[in-house]
């Protein structure tokens, strides 16, 4: 028995070990060519983020015209008074500082201006109920402003104003 055994050892040793295909190499290697180059034409063509880049490409200028922007739109502002406002009591009081205006279409310049003693006043009645710990977080900005837009279209009128901008707004 040994010997058969031996002679099977011997035998396996001198084959030569078969090579595996390459079919899998050269299918992965040619999908990813074709992924590459799809993905390529996808962001070239604006198919995919946005398309900022094609009209670089095209050659044309930046500021030429372009079918796919309007005109600018035809609004008014009107100016906030300015609004100084203690928040917190006791001993950690904090004084803020704020300017706004309002975008209003031309039409309604004139009626909004005419109740802007009504918007400063739910402007200065909501700033007045905030804490200084409502202003700590990052986004709380754009949470007041949303929520004091939406008190200024509620006084005036809701398509009177379109927005609110802030002008400044400063803890001390």
């Amino acid at each position: 028995m040994q010997v058969t055994r031996m002679a099977h050892t011997d035998q396996t040793a001198g084959e030569a070990p078969t090579k595996s295909s390459k079919m899998p190499l050269i299918l992965g290697l040619s999908l990813a060519l074709a992924g590459g180059g799809g993905a390529f034409y996808a962001v070239q063509s604006g198919l995919v983020l946005g398309g900022e880049s094609h009209g670089a490409v095209a050659g044309k200028k930046p500021g030429s015209e372009d079918p796919g922007v309007g005109e600018m739109p035809d609004v008014a502002y009107v100016p906030v008074e300015p609004l100084v406002v203690t928040l917190g009591n006791g001993a950690t009081r904090t004084h803020l500082r704020f300017r706004a205006q309002l975008e209003v279409m031309p039409e309604y310049q004139s009626e909004v201006e005419t109740l802007m003693p009504r918007v400063v006043d739910v402007l200065n009645s909501y700033l007045r109920a905030l804490e200084a710990s409502d202003l700590s977080d990052s986004a709380a900005l754009v949470r007041l402003r949303a929520q004091m837009l939406r008190r200024v279209q509620i006084v005036t009128g809701g398509e009177r104003v379109n927005d609110l901008l802030i002008m400044e707004f400063v803890l001390n």
